[in-house]
């Protein structure tokens, strides 16, 4: 509806005298813009790219983050590369980026290379994960497997070809392997934890695309797959999520409490992103992109499927993000 001239002016007239009224700058009225979200840098406009790569694990997460951000800041390009844990962190070293997604801790041969770059860097983590196994949903006799079981699969060493040979009783049915490549933190994650650092088996499908591997146990009955969380969750009508036995001898199936609380070991585990702090210092629009992700991460990983961390753990995220700036 248009307004009347009369009626026009003495609109215009009553927001001056709003804006007179206030500090003078507009940020009132801008604070209220940002409340839903990034309030970080209220009334001012960003322009630049997020350099981001890494995890697959880790991308749902940080893409919901681009995606809100640009809502906030359009000028502010964020894609989110998917290189692998290992892989993001190549590019990390290089200086290519920004921000390095992580589904395991940085390890000490990458951070040996940061400080020959002269790159000094900060952890951040944003979620907890369930490193979830899976089989096919026609699969109608795996009800659990324990943590020996797992590592008799995959081994390189090891005899496993069919499902009689993991459990008696089990059908003498040929296995399918489907595995996060080598510059995945799942797969150094798994290697870790399950493999105890010995080879996995080589005649699985490897793949840096979780969705490759989600495809590849959809499409074969004797098929079995480990990834994050969240790509169960995105596919669960279409696959069958496999209990795992924990220390206490309980077969555990990865839900937000049974990871949030522990029950769900060893396969429950953090997730992270590493920054540059030379990126925080000196690109007001990356500072402004790690805030915006840390004020936000509680709810979008849980929209994305993962487990958002306690409220305490965001807090200190951004009161050490704050030291970066100083």
């Amino acid at each position: 509806m248009k307004l009347k001239p009369a009626l026009a002016t003495l609109t215009l007239s009553f927001g001056l005298l709003l804006t007179a009224c206030g500090n003078g700058d507009g940020s009132n009225s801008d604070n209220e813009k940002n409340s839903s979200g990034n309030n970080s840098k209220s009334a001012e406009e960003l322009s630049g790219t997020v350099g981001i790569d890494g995890s697959s694990t880790v991308f749902p997460i940080m893409e919901a983050v681009s995606e809100e951000y640009a809502a906030e800041q359009p000028d502010v390009k964020a894609p989110v590369g998917v290189s692998g844990t290992g892989g993001g962190f190549n590019k990390f070293i290089a200086g290519e980026t920004d921000i390095s997604n992580a589904s395991r801790p940085i390890k000490d041969e990458e951070a040996a290379k940061l400080k020959e770059a002269g790159i000094e860097y900060t952890e951040f983590k944003i979620a907890y994960d369930g490193l979830s196994v899976v089989v096919n949903k026609d699969n109608d006799f795996v009800d659990k497997l324990t943590v020996d079981e797992l590592k008799k699969m995959w081994l390189e060493s090891g005899k496993v070809k069919t499902w009689a040979d993991v459990r008696e009783g089990w059908p003498e049915e040929p296995i399918s392997f489907f595995s996060p490549g080598t510059d995945s933190g799942t797969y150094d994650y798994w290697n870790e934890v399950i493999l105890e650092e010995e080879q996995m088996r080589k005649d699985a499908t490897l793949s840096e695309d979780d969705n490759v591997l989600v495809q590849g146990v959809m499409g074969d009955k004797g098929a079995i797959a480990f990834f994050g969380y969240a790509y169960y969750i995105e596919n669960k009508d279409d696959l069958k999520i496999v209990p795992i036995v924990n220390s206490k001898g309980e077969a555990i199936t990865p839900d937000n409490d049974t990871i949030m609380n522990g029950e769900y070991e060893p396969l429950s585990r953090p997730l992270f992103f590493y920054v540059n702090n030379k990126s925080i210092a000196e690109k007001e629009h990356v500072y402004d992109y790690v805030k915006f992700a840390l004020e936000n991460a509680s709810s979008l990983s849980e929209d994305v499927g993962y487990i958002s961390l306690q409220e305490k753990e965001y807090e200190d995220g951004l009161a050490k993000l704050e030291e970066l700036k100083k």
